[in-house]
């Protein structure tokens, strides 16, 4: 078993220098916690940005640097002080943080930032690339490196990798305007393993994969090449005894003991115990919310005026990016807020408003947690929000109320939270209302399974079952891998066929021998393939099949005047050596003036879908409408065939972006039998890449070679990625 490799932008530790000594000291909170039981002992390395750049480290110091971070398994990545405008101030925080989080109009495009993301990912993967070896097991995390996975990948193409987004990742209709979005999606596949916070995060990454990249998704499942790449949710959680055993602590702390800042809160309360404490703790960032929450407070105070005087609101905004435009005018605008609000209520006794802008010490941060009554949280939109799960763990005797804003990722686990719309106003002042006068009995009720489902899913299990679903991926995928035509499997499948006296082949033609087209008409042999068939169909004691669902209209224009071997529409017509088709099968039509109709509704309403006509079956192709849509109406036309179709002699072929209708008594598979049964074959060859070719693979004897194209669920005992694999692979026909 080789170690653990960790990426992300930041080291978790920070460096001081001193007298041009260095001292590294571990990072709190954060990824730095949730790794910790990853990154142990010296079977782990964690690579990331020391803080430093080049210029701000002293000459001479470099080697001080690492060998402080090497006593904590980690290596730095060097970035230059224009390297950290471009790549994280730039294209990190001005462009991907605002968009990913819904704020469009904060994005910028700017090509220098993208070029310098670009060239900053390419240093981390190649400080990855330094140190691993092919054994070992990647981590990347979030989006400052989302081009790693496949730079890494391209160079040691069999190591394990996976890849966290710890932010939100938006719908297609708002991702689709990045103009570098396919090479932001191709390089987060580079990862075997693709995680996310929830559920809705997950759903929208794998339709840009579909709409964007055209590329297949089963379920959670992305095929591309030769790999099945795995997307799945795993919500983040938190130390959660470290927070729940330092509020017991806390708590137990004689009055002398305590924090000038819990005694002040404590003198507070004592004067007024009937008081209610709301706290809001946030970034001071403009995704959290914090200037709608503060005119909602206003809207509470006026629409119910009786809570004058007996609320506080506590507003902690620890100092974010401040040297980002957006934020400096956020930082403005709830100064400004704070002030006016503080001025139209306040009154001799009673301020309406605490603001702290700064960081503050973790024991205070506690102290916070468990004077607090209710916590109220809104972000606009938030990939997770760990304060949320900090604040009820912080609750020992299940006394408090969390307010949380249903943007948050954290509220698809926390139901028992009041659910709000950060964005409603008047909900969220009928939310405070309620939360002030919740009955201890109802907090307690709601807070206990909040704390079970917090205490059992914490931040060690999650990071724990992310690395057991990237290493049984990784098998899955080794496994995979087994049967892909290699070298070996070649000399195995040419040793029987040089052994053979008769052979009998078949080829499918759509996704096989020719790429698929958005045109069917389009994908006409090129002057390489018919030398290739040519080749194969001349050879001596070997039979050769085209077996395709077109039309034989279609085949005879491409390749009647070749004299191939071929069946059409999926086992109907036969033609052999050049003759005119011929029924092999008795079938009817009488069946296609009802279903097609049918179908042409269904072309009315799915633009860039329509209809191939055919001698015996009618084919809705869906190829080139939007991927989600196109398979909704794909679903919606099967369920209404399949009731059309039960009593009649007819079914339907869910195929490549197309639905078939036609006979029931007509199969690959019953067409390529009857061919086998024409002569002693000792040598059967098959090879197709859709559903239509299974009856194939199922119905030929098991000592038939058979291969799918591309990586899907299959009888096929081999397969190949793609149709140039195919090419490489029939030229061990043609020797």
């Amino acid at each position: 078993m080789g170690k653990t490799i960790i990426i992300s932008n930041r080291l978790p530790v920070q460096l001081q220098i001193h007298n041009n000594d260095i001292t590294a000291i571990p990072s709190v909170g954060g990824l730095a916690t949730g790794m910790k039981s990853v990154h142990s002992g010296s079977d782990s390395l964690w690579i990331g940005w020391s803080g430093l750049t080049d210029e701000e480290i002293p000459e001479g110091i470099a080697p001080k640097i690492d060998a402080a971070l090497a006593e904590h398994n980690c290596s730095k990545v060097n970035l230059t002080a224009y390297e950290e405008e471009g790549f994280y101030y730039g294209f990190s925080n001005r462009t991907i943080w605002p968009l990913f989080h819904y704020f469009l109009e904060y994005s910028e495009f700017e090509l220098e930032n993208w070029n310098t993301y670009k060239a900053v990912n390419q240093k981390f993967a190649d400080a990855i690339i330094e140190k691993a070896n092919e054994n070992d097991t990647i981590w990347v995390h979030d989006y400052q490196l989302m081009l790693v996975p496949q730079m890494v990948k391209d160079k040691l193409p069999n190591i394990a990798i996976g890849f966290f987004l710890h932010i939100p990742f938006p719908s297609y209709e708002i991702f689709r305007t990045l103009p570098w979005r396919e090479e932001m999606l191709r390089g987060v596949l580079g990862a075997d393993l693709i995680g996310f916070h929830t559920y809705d995060y997950e759903r929208h990454f794998l339709s840009s994969v579909r709409r964007l990249l055209s590329l297949e998704v089963s379920f959670n499942d992305i095929h591309i090449d030769h790999r099945v790449i795995k997307v799945d949710s795993f919500p983040m959680g938190i130390d959660y005894n470290k927070f729940h055993e330092a509020a017991k602590k806390h708590n137990a702390l004689a009055i002398s003991d305590r924090t000038d800042f819990q005694k002040r809160i404590d003198e507070h309360k004592k004067s007024d115990p009937d008081s209610k404490l709301i706290l809001s703790i946030d970034r001071l960032d403009y995704t959290k919310g914090i200037a709608k929450r503060l005119n909602a407070f206003e809207y509470f105070l006026n629409k119910f005026p009786e809570y004058k005087e007996k609320v506080r609101l506590i507003i902690l905004a620890v100092p974010s990016r401040s040297n980002v435009p957006q934020y400096q005018l956020l930082k403005k605008e709830i100064d400004e807020l704070v002030g006016r609000i503080n001025g139209e209520f306040s009154t001799i006794n009673w301020t309406p408003i605490w603001y702290f802008y700064r960081s503050l010490p973790f024991k205070n941060l506690i102290d916070l947690y468990t004077s607090s009554d209710i916590a109220w949280l809104t972000p606009l939109r938030d990939g997770m929000n760990l304060v949320a799960k900090e604040y009820v763990a912080t609750r020992t005797d299940k006394t408090g109320v969390l307010i949380l804003s249903e943007m948050a990722g954290s509220a698809y686990e926390m139901n028992e939270a009041l659910l709000i719309n950060p964005n409603n106003f008047e909900e969220q002042a009928e939310t405070l209302k309620k939360a002030i006068n919740m009955p201890l009995k109802e907090q307690k009720a709601r807070n206990m399974f909040l704390q079970n489902r917090l205490s059992r899913y914490n931040v060690e299990v999650w990071a724990q079952e992310f690395m057991q679903a990237l290493h049984s991926q990784v098998e899955n995928n080794q496994e995979v891998v087994s049967r892909k035509i290699n070298d070996d499997i070649i000399k195995e499948i040419t040793k029987n066929l040089d052994k053979a006296k008769k052979r009998l082949i078949f080829l499918d033609y759509d996704g096989t021998l020719a790429d698929f087209k958005n045109d069917p008409q389009k994908a006409s042999p090129d002057e390489e393939l018919y030398d290739l068939l040519d080749k194969i169909h001349h050879q001596k004691d070997t039979i050769l099949f085209l077996i395709s669902g077109r039309d034989k209209q279609t085949f005879s224009k491409w390749f009647l005047h070749k004299k191939y071997n071929m069946i059409t529409e999926h086992g109907v017509w036969i033609s052999r050596n050049g003759e005119e088709f011929s029924l092999l099968e008795k079938v009817k039509n009488d069946w296609m003036e009802k279903i097609l109709p049918v179908l042409e509704s269904f072309v009315d309403r799915t633009p860039g879908s329509f209809i191939e006509k055919k001698n015996y079956s009618l084919a809705w192709h869906y190829r080139n409408t939007d991927p989600d849509f196109g398979q909704k109406r794909a679903t919606e036309l099967n369920t209404v065939l399949t009731s059309l179709t039960s009593n009649d002699s007819i079914s339907v072929l869910d195929g490549n972006k197309v639905m078939e209708v036609k006979s029931s008594n007509v199969n690959k598979g019953r067409a390529s039998v009857r061919m086998l049964g024409e002569d002693n074959y000792d040598f059967v060859f098959a090879i197709g890449d859709d559903w239509t070719d299974e009856y194939m693979f199922q119905e030929l004897p098991e000592t038939t070679v058979t291969v799918k194209v591309g990586i899907q669920k299959t009888s096929a005992k081999y397969f190949v990625e793609n149709t140039k694999k195919v090419r490489e692979l029939l030229k061990i026909f043609t020797d």
